[in-house]
C-alpha cells in the first residue's frame, strides 16, 4: 500500500471487505467493535455488486459499489457480529474505488439525471452492442442450447 493513511500500524488496511453469512460482500471502515460485545458498527458501508455486462467480445464482469443501507442518512450502521462470515483487508484498487464513491455517500438515494452527473453520464454512455451484434450473440447461445439438447453428454 503506497498511501500510509490507509494502513494501520500493524500493516492491516483501514478499509475492510466483509462477507456476511447470506453471501453479501460489503466494503467499509469499522467504526466501532469491542470483543465482548455482540455488535459491530460499520462506517459508510457499500455493497459490492458483481454485474455482468455484454460486450462485443463476450460477457465481462465489473463491480459496482452501492449504498448498502439505502434510504437513510445514517453513516454508521450497526449489525450483529454473528452475521459476519469473514473480514479481510481491502486491496489497493478496492480502497481507491471505495474512497471515490463515498465522496457522494449521502446523495446516492436521490435520482440523478444523466446530464447532471458526469460519473453517471460516463457509465450510461458505454458502448453497447448494435441490434445486429446482439442478435448474432443471442443466436450463438440459441445454437448452443439446441446442441446441448441433442447431446446427452456432459460438457465441461
Amino acid at each position: 500500500m503506497s498511501n500510509s493513511a490507509e494502513v494501520n500500524k500493524d500493516g492491516t488496511t483501514k478499509i475492510k471487505v466483509i462477507k456476511l453469512i447470506n453471501g453479501t460482500d460489503i466494503v467499509c471502515e469499522i467504526a466501532h467493535a469491542e470483543q465482548k460485545q455482540p455488535l459491530i458498527t460499520l462506517d459508510k458501508p457499500l455493497e459490492i455488486k458483481y454485474v455482468p455486462q455484454i460486450t462485443n467480445i463476450g460477457i465481462k464482469d465489473y463491480i459496482a459499489l452501492v449504498k448498502w443501507a439505502g434510504y437513510t442518512n445514517d453513516k454508521h450502521i450497526t449489525i450483529p457480529k454473528d452475521k459476519i462470515m469473514t473480514i479481510t483487508n481491502a486491496s489497493k484498487e478496492m480502497i481507491k474505488s471505495y474512497r471515490a464513491v463515498i465522496v457522494d455517500y449521502n446523495t446516492y438515494d436521490k435520482l440523478i439525471r444523466r446530464e447532471e452527473n458526469e460519473r453517471t453520464k460516463k457509465l450510461m454512455d458505454r458502448e453497447m452492442m448494435s441490434p445486429s451484434e446482439r442478435e448474432e450473440f443471442e443466436d450463438i447461445f440459441d445454437n448452443f442450447e439446441q446442441f446441448k439438447k441433442k447431446t446427452k453428454d456432459t460438457l465441461h
